[in-house]
């Protein structure tokens, strides 16, 4: 079973129950699809028994040697990335687009494309199961594709070592590695927290799960901070028929277990917190689609 845990928007403590739901009795797969800002390896230090490259894209580089500086790259090129500096012609790696263009026009066949291959796609042990992640190197693209590769290989992980279950911390916001993430899956938890922006993108969060025709949950995490706008939120759910698998309190705790290196259900099984994210998990597992 693969479960994809997203939020709206960052923050909202989705990291934070993926690895509390992934610590809890019975080992899993997680996967870390936030690949734009992977963090929970950070927490679980996982074993790299398996470290692939990914290829983004490419990127232009100049042969100064055959370079005559004409400029004429810099007149064609649309995302300004070519400049000229002291008389030399510049490309600037961050904004390159990987277009091909300036290679094609240029008459003294100076410029190179080359793989972008500084992102890399991680699968190992860590102290619950089996661990994958990926790390987009910084100013590299198609972070979707990316996530998809994380996926494949969670999957497979999952099929060789018997793990029933696949845990997705996916990004936030709704956009590409999104959609790459929860496409395909069985159940999706959508993580809010009780503000007027928590409200605004969960909402947008749930169209975009509705649109996959996705059984969706909602955790209203730090629910006590904003007793108002929580209410809110669970009246906008009922109304538009999704499920609220469960609130949860604000507790500093959080921050001193991720601060020892440990989940919240791992630092104190014994908390209110860690009980009510064990309730959570088993509603969620046992709840038909």
């Amino acid at each position: 079973m693969e479960i994809a845990i997203i939020s709206g928007k960052g923050g909202t403590g989705k990291s934070s129950l993926s690895a509390a739901f992934a610590t809890l009795n019975s080992e899993v797969v997680i996967a870390d699809c936030d690949v734009d800002a992977a963090n929970l390896y950070l927490l679980f230090n996982p074993t790299h028994e398996e470290e692939i490259d990914y290829i983004s894209g490419h990127k232009a580089v100049i042969n100064y040697d055959l370079c005559s500086n004409c400029g004429i790259c810099q007149s064609y090129c649309r995302f300004d990335a070519i400049s000229i500096i002291n008389s030399s012609v510049v490309i600037s790696e961050i904004s390159c687009d990987g277009c091909f263009l300036c290679s094609r026009i240029c008459p003294e066949n100076a410029i190179k494309m080359v793989q972008n291959d500084k992102s890399r796609m991680y699968s190992g042990s860590f102290r619950n199961g089996k661990m994958v992640y990926g790390r987009l190197a910084p100013g590299e693209e198609n972070s979707g594709k990316l996530v998809n590769m994380v996926r494949e290989k969670a999957k497979q992980v999952s099929s060789e070592n018997g793990l029933e279950t696949i845990i997705l911390d996916g990004p936030p916001g709704i956009g590409c590695p999104v959609i790459s993430t929860i496409t395909g899956v069985d159940k999706v938890v959508i993580v809010t927290e009780p503000t007027i922006s928590g409200l605004h993108d969960m909402k947008r969060t749930v169209e975009i799960v509705q649109k996959f025709s996705l059984p969706a949950f909602v955790i209203i995490n730090k629910y006590d901070l904003n007793s108002d706008m929580s209410y809110q939120i669970e009246d906008w759910c009922k109304q538009n028929r999704i499920t609220i698998a469960g609130l949860l309190p604000f507790d500093k705790q959080m921050v001193e277990a991720m601060i020892m290196g440990k989940s919240i259900t791992e630092f104190n099984p014994d908390l209110d917190i860690s009980k009510k994210i064990k309730t959570i998990w088993n509603k969620i597992l046992n709840q038909k689609k």
